[in-house]
């Protein structure tokens, strides 16, 4: 099936200026069901009939609202449409018929996608945040591990300088040394995690300027575009 929409005057003017390959069928041929909208007009009167002569079954549809379309006629430039939830048929003026939705859904769906960039980037600036945190948590616990490492370095010294005993001396000697090496390598890996937390940091930054600049294309070029024309009351 095919769902069409109210338009407004100007919509409704290029529409009936362009060729109307969609509609492009001889009279009274089913257009296959294909789903369609009620265009950019206020309301739409649906009819009995194909003109003017014809009751109005239906003192008017808003836009934007969604209908069957069952047939086309070019000779009368009516189509037969079926609507509501009791699925009344009738017939309206194909000119207030579009295959897109109206400007106002269009606006409505482009603000959700924009309001969907934001909190992606609301996220991304909370995670950037929880790195900036975790790095200087490492960094507060490497520089608390070398100045634990200088202060084992400067007792070793001064108990190699200042023993008698040798066998002591050895012995505090090797303590000393394991416990060295074992702060290097503690000291080793925090310095990898300090630089892996960096490049994690640099790459959120440069995912944060590209999703701004994409919410900058969004408002600066798009939105204009999805602006509604000024609409007026059209009767068939």
């Amino acid at each position: 099936m095919q769902t069409v929409l109210l338009r407004t005057p100007v919509l409704i003017l290029c529409l009936c200026l362009m060729p109307l390959t969609a509609l492009a069928q001889s009279p009274g041929v089913p257009a296959g069901e294909q789903q369609m909208f009620i265009d950019d007009t206020m309301f739409a009167p649906v009819r009995a009939g194909q003109g003017n002569q014809y009751r109005i079954i239906h003192q008017g549809l808003r836009s934007g609202t969604p209908v069957q379309v069952l047939e086309h006629n070019q000779d009368t430039g009516y189509s037969r449409i079926r609507f509501g939830t009791d699925e009344r048929e009738g017939w309206i003026l194909t000119r207030y018929l579009s295959t897109q939705p109206i400007a106002a859904d269009r606006l409505a769906q482009a603000n959700a996608e924009l309001e969907q960039v934001r909190q992606q980037l609301a996220n991304r600036e909370s995670e950037l945040s929880e790195a900036r945190q975790e790095l200087d948590q490492v960094d507060s616990t490497r520089q608390a591990l070398e100045q634990e490492l200088a202060e084992v370095s400067e007792e070793l010294e001064h108990v190699l300088s200042i023993s008698d005993d040798a066998i002591n001396l050895e012995r505090r000697n090797t303590e000393m040394r394991e416990t060295k090496q074992e702060l290097q390598r503690e000291v080793e890996l925090l310095t990898t995690e300090n630089q892996r937390l960096k490049d994690r940091r640099d790459s959120d930054f440069m995912l944060l300027g590209g999703g701004l600049v994409i919410a900058g294309i969004l408002i600066a070029v798009i939105f204009p575009l999805l602006k509604p024309s000024r609409k007026s009351d059209t009767w068939a």
